[in-house]
């Protein structure tokens, strides 16, 4: 893979939404590497973003950009459904590539993007952004360590309010989250928008995989005729799934946004034969509480300092330097992306599945 000057990884910023501004100012922040492209299908907005955060080359065009090829790795920070076709192109050209959640809008797209990237030896990481949480990192140590015995129960909860609370806008006037709401317009309800993220705190911070899963989606009425203006309101807003882990620990995963009091918050209990661990994260901030040892026969929690973490955007440099693969990957977000279409399956069949995953 080429570099640039001073062994510096140059990338590219593919799409340029409202996430790919926070790509752009985290990218530019990290010694190794430099943003030098910028590409989008409007070309205005490219060029516009661009300038904003001075980089040097903007393109309309992704076939266009990677033909011109002056760089090492590509951001994409497209729409959901533009991710398997645009990340398919980066990989022909040999780019390593950082995508955003999801990989793609199934299982079966997303485990072809696995092997299209795995095929070709080439970086392939997915920004599942509460990573970056500095509890969850502790709280996975902890567990490899072994200072909880064997895990053998977990409690795992993602709550927003935001269709009870206005913190966020009113829902019923504003497209940013009225298309959340609506099939029609390419979303999965709460499980395709949060449900990756607490699937993956779950079992990144058990080291655990899901062998079976039995879930219950709810969507509820918000509107005269079920619509409000061209959204039809038809996607779920609360799942509640009783899970299996592979070691044989059950546990319960919930997700909503009617939880009125939580604004955006994750929440994860891990239960071992020898200590417990609670994870409390936002977007902004985490906290681990850890009972252990004598503390497990009274029951008391103390509070644990966790150090700072690297972001999921250092992590990505680091692997474009050392060659290393870093985590998460796109084989890990095919896998759960694996576990919320069985949730669909589930929930329309009423019953326990078993999570079957292609072989490596």
């Amino acid at each position: 893979m080429a570099a640039g000057a001073a062994g510096e990884k140059r990338i590219m910023i593919l799409g340029t939404g409202a996430i790919a501004h926070r790509h752009a100012e985290h990218f530019t922040s990290i010694p190794g590497c430099r943003v030098v492209g910028a590409c989008d299908v409007n070309a205005e907005r490219a060029r516009t973003f661009a300038e904003m955060h001075t980089i040097p080359h903007a393109f309309d065009d992704l076939a266009r950009a990677l033909e011109w090829g002056e760089f090492d790795a590509v951001v994409n920070a497209t729409p959901d459904a533009a991710h398997k076709p645009t990340t398919l192109q980066v990989i022909e050209a040999g780019k390593a590539i950082f995508c955003e959640k999801p990989l793609a809008l199934n299982a079966e797209d997303a485990f072809e993007m696995v092997g299209a990237a795995e095929r070709a030896g080439l970086i392939n990481m997915v920004n599942l952004t509460y990573r970056n949480a500095h509890a969850i990192q502790m709280a996975r140590r902890m567990v490899a360590a072994g200072e909880i015995g064997e895990v053998r129960h977990v409690d795992a909860s993602y709550l927003q309010s935001w269709l009870t609370g206005n913190h966020w806008g009113d829902w019923q006037t504003d497209e940013r989250w009225l298309w959340r709401l609506s099939s029609a317009h390419g979303s999965k309800g709460v499980l395709g928008d949060i449900g990756i993220h607490i699937l993956d705190f779950a079992c990144f911070g058990t080291g655990l995989g899901i062998s079976a899963l039995q879930a219950r989606l709810k969507t509820f009425d918000k509107a005269e005729s079920g619509a409000i203006g061209a959204y039809t309101l038809d996607a779920n807003d609360s799942c509640a799934m009783t899970v299996e882990f592979d070691n044989g620990a059950l546990g319960v995963v919930h997700m909503s946004r009617y939880a009125t009091g939580k604004a955006n918050d994750l929440d994860l209990t891990i239960h071992g034969t020898t200590g417990a661990l609670k994870i409390w994260s936002n977007t902004f901030e985490s906290s681990l509480d850890v009972c252990l040892g004598p503390d497990i026969h009274t029951q008391t929690w103390k509070r644990v300092e966790c150090p700072p973490t690297p972001r999921n955007a250092d992590r990505f440099v680091l692997a474009l330097l050392s060659g290393v693969n870093g985590e998460p990957d796109f084989r890990h977000a095919a896998e759960v992306q694996k576990l919320l279409d069985l949730c669909f399956v589930s929930d329309r069949e009423k019953r326990m599945l078993p999570v079957v995953l292609p072989p490596v």
